[in-house]
């Protein structure tokens, strides 16, 4: 699906001084923002933004402000299952 957006030329002339890829920005900027609650999973935040690995998905949502939900009971379980495999 594609999306278009109208914004003035003077405001678009503005944006595109701050960020030369504009259309990119915004992509980069919605994607981030479904992230947060959860509209978004990582795998398709890699999948629309074509990044090559979790490792690259995971430092944009990092320099987004739209970190990996991680709790403390997610650490645990995993520890007990790399333990249970470790074995």
């Amino acid at each position: 699906m594609e999306i278009s957006i109208s914004v003035p030329d003077d405001v678009a002339e503005r944006l595109h001084g701050k960020w030369q890829d504009l259309p990119r920005h915004v992509l980069e900027a919605v994607v981030a923002d479904a992230y947060r609650p959860g509209v978004l999973t990582s795998a398709e935040v890699q999948r629309i933004l074509g990044l090559a690995s979790r490792y690259d998905t995971e430092a944009f949502l990092k320099q987004a402000g739209a970190d990996l939900d991680y709790s403390r009971q997610d650490l645990e379980d995993d520890l007990r299952t790399f333990r249970a495999y470790r074995r």
